[in-house]
């Protein structure tokens, strides 16, 4: 087993997480810094101030990412630290902090990937509205300039923001986040909207600033939901679990990414929000989807449903037992397989799975001294061997970050969880690589090999006709072809063919492509508006009558009755019964 010769392979962390000094050397302060002296807000009270002290030992702990083996490294820079206003003056002591492990980072031949929002906002900007502020886009790309101009003839991958739907959500929706507010939908909304702005001006700024070719992206965190059986009717219930807007929550993958990447709001979104979504301009919408390189997204975990008898999703429970981490998220590996096939499938761009880990509560240095941390290894493997199986079928994922590079402070959570691949006494600052960080290490060297010895029995991968079979299939859904068009573009007989794609999958070829074809049409039939004749045509039929028996006969309903269940008024409620919340929140 191996993944693609130029996949990367990394690990992650935030600037507040880790880096402490929280007002040292010109910083200004952050609403986490703000937010951490509220008593009550964070797990016994504990702050980021000192955190892992990353900004006095970067350099040992870049010499430990290299004696790890790591080839990349996900940081993030702190905004005020760069401009203690939020905007104007910059603090050049901060920024060649960043200036500084670059270059500790590239002589360890590690890549730097830096993000340039990870929660950290300006408390000075804050006391000028923050996100709800109509100028926020106009500070980030401010900001963003500054640190471009200075980093960018060693940088070359850069993302945006990290996950809005948590710091819109946690911070302005329920308060558990900083600034702490428990603002209404219209007004979440509206700060998001500018967040997403913002993300557009950025990219600009970039593409403006930039001394090399950059690659840019952006990390989301949308659920992802996984079909509790492999029928047809519970792969499309995920599909349209993980790709739906719901209207008591922000915490969704669609309403977010569809601006970025189409340049509108999902239709879905806005009969889901109604009076609540923000009022946008024509000119707003195309700076928020300036082009971007690569899709970034966090993913821990999904969440099993299925089909209802009446067509409705439902949450498809586990059985008692089910093991899940110390944040009591479950462990659902077939996440880092759906997730990405989903996301690919609906914005075509490259992913990268920019976090992804658990925490374990057995983190502690053992007699031996050494920490045994054998769940994350079972994590870690069952995850990268389901990412694995995506890239085999064609899913193009270019890279992987673990989260996170070392245990840290966990947000609302203070220091209760331990994420790291290297364990921190937080009293001492020692570090204490992890079992699983020696473990993650052979697994980069081996590009993925190691991997083969937790892999199944019998799961080799498919040999190449097969990959490119369903690689064809998917490229080329509203085109009329058959198995005969197949094998001609592969240079080899039908029957071979077939034989050799049951042999292989389990599944015959021509229910394949009728499957795949069926859950093409019902993503689009989701848009009330279509007609049934052109979802047909678009999923490669050309007789709608033949489309409707398939139709019917895969999902047990005509397309005209799927469709009807989204033909709803504007403000109708459009959520199933499904009630999404961020894994994240104590109320989850």
């Amino acid at each position: 087993m191996s993944f693609p010769t130029n996949f990367v392979w990394g690990a992650a962390a935030s600037a507040y997480q880790i880096e402490g000094a929280w007002d040292e050397d010109g910083k200004g302060p952050s609403t986490w810094d703000m937010f951490t002296r509220t008593p009550g807000k964070i797990w016994e009270g504990h702050t980021g101030n000192i955190a892992c002290d990353h900004y006095h030992r970067y350099k040992d702990d870049v010499a430990m990412m290299a004696d790890l083996g790591l080839k990349a490294y996900r940081l993030s820079v702190s905004w005020p630290r760069v401009l203690p206003d939020g905007a104007g003056r910059v603090n050049d002591k901060g920024l060649d902090f960043y200036d500084r492990l670059v270059d500790e980072l590239l002589s360890k031949e590690i890549q730097p990937w830096v993000t340039l929002f990870h929660w950290d906002f300006p408390y000075a900007l804050f006391l000028r509205g923050g996100w709800l502020n109509p100028e926020s886009p106009k500070w980030f790309a401010k900001f963003t300039e500054v640190v471009v101009s200075k980093l960018s003839d060693r940088v070359k991958h850069w993302i945006t923001l990290n996950e809005p739907q948590c710091f819109i959500g946690l911070g302005m929706g329920n308060g558990e986040h900083a600034p702490g507010f428990k603002l209404d939908m219209r007004e979440g909304l509206l700060a998001g909207h500018h967040a997403l702005i913002a993300h557009g001006r950025a990219i600009e700024a970039i593409r403006s600033k930039s001394k090399q070719p950059a690659q840019i992206g952006w990390s989301s965190a949308g659920g992802v939901y996984y079909p509790a059986t492999q029928s047809p009717e519970d792969i499309a219930a995920a599909r349209q679990a993980t790709l739906s807007v719901y209207s008591e929550s922000v915490w969704n993958n669609s309403w977010w990414c569809d601006p970025v990447v189409f340049g509108h709001y999902p239709e879905e979104g806005l009969r889901a929000y109604g009076e609540a979504a923000p009022r946008f301009t024509a000119a707003e919408m195309k700076v928020i989807s300036t082009p971007m390189d690569f899709y970034g997204c966090s993913i821990f975990f999904g969440v099993a449903v299925k089909a209802s008898s009446s067509g409705s999703v439902v949450i498809a429970r586990q059985p008692p037992g089910h093991p899940h981490s110390h944040y009591l998220w479950k462990h659902t590996p077939t996440a880092l397989y759906w997730g990405p096939r989903f996301f690919t499938e609906r914005w075509k761009l490259p992913m990268v799975i920019t976090e992804n880990g658990m925490s374990n509560s057995g983190d502690w240095v053992s007699f031996d001294g050494r920490v045994h941390d054998a769940a994350r290894i079972e994590f870690m493997s069952s995850n990268l061997l389901q990412l694995e199986k995506a890239l085999r079928e064609g899913v193009d994922v270019r890279g992987y970050f673990a989260w996170s590079i070392m245990d840290n402070f966990e947000w609302a959570e203070g220091y209760k969880h331990r994420f790291g691949l290297v364990h921190v006494d937080y009293e001492t600052q020692r570090r204490t690589p992890k079992d699983s960080a020696y473990w993650y290490g052979d697994v980069i060297r081996s590009n993925g090999g190691a991997l083969d010895k937790f892999a199944s029995a019998g799961t080799d991968a498919p040999p190449y006709v097969i990959k490119e079979t369903m690689r064809y299939i998917n490229a080329h859904l509203s085109e009329m072809f058959n198995i005969k068009d197949l094998a001609a573009h592969m240079r080899c007989h039908p029957d071979f063919l077939s034989r050799k794609f049951k042999k292989h999958t389990g599944v015959d070829l021509s229910l394949y492509i009728r499957r795949i074809r069926i859950d093409h049409a019902r993503e689009l039939l989701k848009n009330p508006d279509l007609l049934i004749d052109d979802a047909a045509e678009q999923s490669g039929f050309t007789d709608r009558i033949h489309f409707s028996k398939v139709f019917r006969r895969l999902t047990g309903q005509t397309p005209g009755q799927y469709q009807r269940q989204f033909r709803v008024e504007r403000d109708a409620s459009l959520h199933t019964p499904l009630k999404p919340k961020n894994p994240r929140s104590v109320h989850a």
